[in-house]
């Protein structure tokens, strides 16, 4: 999904190095879920199935959103 490469990509190149460790492995384990779920948690900022990757997806959005609000 187009929209999801324009979020995930970015945050791979340019935040994915300085995260934790623990936020490392939670990326990891987001590139598992559905692409409708993704865009589910990252587009309409809804509760992820796996409640432990809130965090990350937390994270992922907030980028983005510093990215584009410039």
């Amino acid at each position: 999904m187009l929209e999801l490469d324009t979020i995930l990509a970015p945050f791979l190149e340019h935040e994915y190095p300085e995260l934790s460790d623990v936020l490392q492995r939670d990326f990891q384990r987001v590139l598992n879920c559905s692409d409708l779920e993704l865009y589910r948690c990252l587009l309409r900022a809804e509760t992820p199935s796996d409640l432990s990757l809130q965090s990350i997806l937390g994270v992922i959005r907030e980028k983005h959103q510093a990215r584009h609000s410039s």
